[in-house]
């Protein structure tokens, strides 16, 4: 019997903050492999075969925070693409929250530091990213949004199956 598709833990955007950066992936990533939304992934392999028990965790875990404030800090080069650099102490205390209920299921990628961000390009020649990095790093103004919840996932090859919508505890 095949394991069951590990479960990926993302953060929520408030609707404008999704509205810009969904329409900046729609825009800039190859299409034929944007299989997903515009995340910022906090976990890319939850266990798989206890997806009630995963949300039932993050959940306890989410509802004693405030909803994060994230700073949109810059425009990262990736090589093959770019991506949006975020930074939010209580989104990062949270993460460790969640790392620490899941220590002994971690990945070696999920246990290593985490920084978080956005992709909006990835897969395509280093040139094309550096032009695209070049471009969108010449109009960035630093900004913020707030996050209402994380968002668990099952993972289907490329696409993307939502299990769980978990709200922070002032979103509740």
């Amino acid at each position: 019997m095949p394991e069951p598709a590990p479960l990926i833990l993302t953060l929520q955007m408030d609707e404008a903050a999704f509205a810009t950066f969904d329409g900046l992936r729609r825009r800039h990533f190859p299409e034929a492999l944007n299989h997903i939304p515009a995340h910022a992934t906090l976990f890319h392999h939850l266990p798989g075969d206890n997806a009630a028990g995963v949300t039932e965790t993050v959940t306890a875990l989410a509802r004693s925070e405030a909803l994060p404030e994230v700073a949109v800090t810059g425009v990262r080069f990736t090589g093959r693409g770019v991506a949006y650099a975020l930074e939010s102490e209580a989104l990062s205390a949270f993460r460790g929250r969640v790392a620490a209920a899941f220590r002994d299921d971690l990945t070696a990628q999920d246990r290593q530091g985490w920084r978080p961000h956005i992709t909006v390009q990835n897969k395509v020649s280093p040139e094309k990213a550096r032009a695209l990095h070049a471009a969108l790093s010449q109009s960035f103004e630093p900004s913020h949004f707030r996050a209402p919840g994380v968002l668990l996932w099952r993972y289907l090859g490329g696409p993307w199956e939502r299990v769980a919508t978990i709200a922070f505890g002032d979103a509740a």
